[in-house]
């Protein structure tokens, strides 16, 4: 079973079914990103070890049947954007080289919290700004359908990702079109949700009066299984809808 070619609820159906065991699934799409990663660049920062700790302790709560969602196991990506407490958050900036925030952002820690493993940063425009992924100081991203094509931007590193099979979710962030454009370049599927569904506590702003962080997934599924954990009223974002 090639466990990549999967969707992100086939997956969590299957962990849940014991078919498929957390720490494979993380390992198959570490494999993944270890063999494209030099030809499409999707990520800025890879986690396996933190990701196959995190397995252990997320199949042991399925395990006791502490962990039942459509996403509990699922390996995801994020835009490097948010912050994550304790690893590298660099908005794809040498400004940022070193910044490891002591917190992580609501929608990661919702997702965290569903069981979700992340498995890496990924890459970007330099602090959003930009539509193509090629301003990022980490280098360009790739178009995994065509490595002389753009993925689009500014979330192109997670876009990239999805459709190259080297994750099976990854949040990115939108404020003219940053989810969108790219998940169109990349042929996944990519949400903006309305101002306000998803907290922005912890996303390093681009433009705090449009910027929205949502799902990219490969397909309409795996973006409402996942939107539906991240979006919520968060007392720590006052735009934050109830």
């Amino acid at each position: 079973m090639d466990l990549m070619s999967l969707t992100a609820v086939e997956l969590g159906k299957k962990i849940q079914a014991k078919e498929v065991t957390v720490e494979e699934a993380v390992k198959a799409a570490i494999a993944s990103i270890k063999a494209k990663e030099e030809k499409i660049n999707s990520f800025v920062t890879i986690d396996e070890e933190g990701a196959l700790k995190k397995a252990a302790e997320v199949q042991a709560k399925i395990d006791a049947g502490e962990l039942k969602g459509a996403l509990a196991g699922v390996p995801v990506a994020i835009k490097d954007n948010m912050c994550t407490k304790g690893l590298l958050t660099t908005c794809s900036s040498k400004i940022l080289y070193n910044f490891i925030p002591t917190y992580t952002s609501e929608a990661v820690k919702r997702l965290e919290d569903a069981g979700a493993i992340i498995v890496g940063k990924t890459n970007m425009d330099e602090f959003a700004m930009g539509s193509t992924t090629e301003t990022s100081a980490y280098g360009i991203t790739r178009n995994p359908w065509n490595l002389e094509h753009v993925p689009g931007g500014s979330s192109g590193g997670s876009c990239a990702a999805v459709a190259a099979g080297e994750t099976y979710l990854a949040l990115g962030s939108d404020t003219g079109g940053s989810i969108r454009q790219p998940s169109s370049y990349c042929g996944v599927t990519g949400i903006k949700p309305t101002y306000g569904t998803v907290s922005r506590y912890g996303l390093v702003a681009y433009a705090s009066s449009l910027d929205q962080i949502g799902p990219v997934g490969k397909d309409v599924s795996d973006c409402a299984a996942l939107l539906e954990i991240i979006a919520g009223h968060d007392t720590k974002d006052s735009t934050c809808m109830e």
